[in-house]
Formats: C-alpha cells, structure tokens, sequence
C-alpha cells in the first residue's frame, strides 16, 4: 500500500469515505476504482497513488473501520459499568449505522468471504473476534454480578449476539424496517437481562461508528 504524503491525507480521507459508503451499499464487489474516481472527480492513476490495487484499499477500509469500532467499546466501557447497559449501547452502535441505511461494513464484506483476498479474509474475521471477545467479558460480568443470565457458555452467547444482529440488519434491509432490527435487537437482550429493559437506540450515539 502506498503511504500518502501528509499533503495528500486529505485526498486518502476522501478516497476511503467513498469507497466506504459503497461498499455498505453494494458490497465490495459491486465496485470498482471507476466508481470512486467519478464521485470524487479525481483520475484512477490518483486513486493508485494512494491505493495501489483495490485489496489494498479494502485492507484499509477494515483497518479503518474495526479501529472505530474499538474506540467506540472503550467509551461504552469509559461510559457505563453494569452489563445489561453496555449491551444496549453495543446495540445502539448497529442501530446508528443502520438508521443512515448502511450496513455494517465487515457484515457486507462477509456476505462476500470467498470472493476477498486472503488479507481481507482474514481482517474481517479479527473484526468479528474483537467484537465476540468484548461481548464475552460483558456477558461473563453480567453472569457474575446476577444482572444477565443464559444458557450455555459467555463465547456461544456473544456468537449469538453478534450473529443476530448483523442478520437482523440484512433482513431489516430489502424491508426498509428498521423497526424489524429493534425488535430483534430487543427480543435478543430481553433474552438475557433480567430486567428486560431492552436497547435505547433512539438515544444518543455512544460513540463514532457511524457512516461517513
């Protein structure tokens, strides 16, 4: 990958912003450097220059995006202490991506695992790692102090939460409901709280994993 001078940090932002709005649209094949060159009105030999092939800007657009989605754990943890809460901003982070009708970008890029480098392949199973491993400590916390409560093993629990949310984004999708997302999403955590209080996603944005 070609390391953009700091003049041209802006020109690479404007690239990957594109090339992510695309990708939650029409998935990562359903793309080409055309595509982001006409919106940005900049030439392909420009794009090549920041990202030498399109593997190369996919890598990126993960790295990108699982780093938002990082940061966006570390205020929910810096933000709330008890389990079931957490859960509902883990929720509200998917409702916030899906209220501006995109998907999750490593959802899309999933749907089209065999057909991605290997280096994609294997930066979107990290994504999806992280993303277990931070719902398997909540979960765990919460089976300890007595606020969540479920079956089987904290890692199979966090498959589930993570599995059924990205699925009730696609299905929510062709609907156009997003209204089908919250009740699933809502379903899921009244299935695990004692409380039963459900998601909020139409409070604030715990954190930045929103669509560009």
């Amino acid at each position: 990958m070609v390391i953009p001078e700091r003049g041209d940090s802006r020109t690479a932002t404007r690239i990957l912003d594109a090339a992510e709005r695309l990708v939650q649209d029409r998935g990562f094949n359903g793309f080409s450097y055309a595509d982001v060159a006409a919106e940005l009105q900049i030439t392909k030999p420009a794009l090549h220059y920041h990202f030498a092939s399109k593997a190369d800007l996919g890598e990126a657009l993960i790295a990108r995006y699982a780093a938002r989605f990082t940061r966006a754990l570390a205020a929910v943890d810096a933000g709330v202490t008890d389990a079931p809460a957490k859960l509902d901003d883990y929720v509200r982070l998917y409702f916030q991506v899906l209220r501006h009708k995109r998907m999750c970008l490593c959802g899309m890029l999933a749907a089209e695992y065999q057909t991605l480098p290997a280096a994609m392949q294997a930066a979107v199973i990290r994504f999806f790692d992280h993303n277990e491993t931070w719902l398997q400590r909540v979960l765990e916390q919460g089976q300890q102090d007595g606020s969540l409560r479920f079956t089987g093993s904290a890692r199979d629990t966090a498959r589930m939460i993570v599995s059924g949310l990205e699925g009730a984004m696609l299905v929510a999708r062709p609907y156009g409901d997003i209204a089908r997302f919250q009740a699933t999403a809502a379903n899921l955590l009244s299935g695990l709280t004692r409380s039963t209080a459900g998601p909020a996603p139409t409070g604030p944005d715990p954190a930045a994993v929103r669509p560009s």
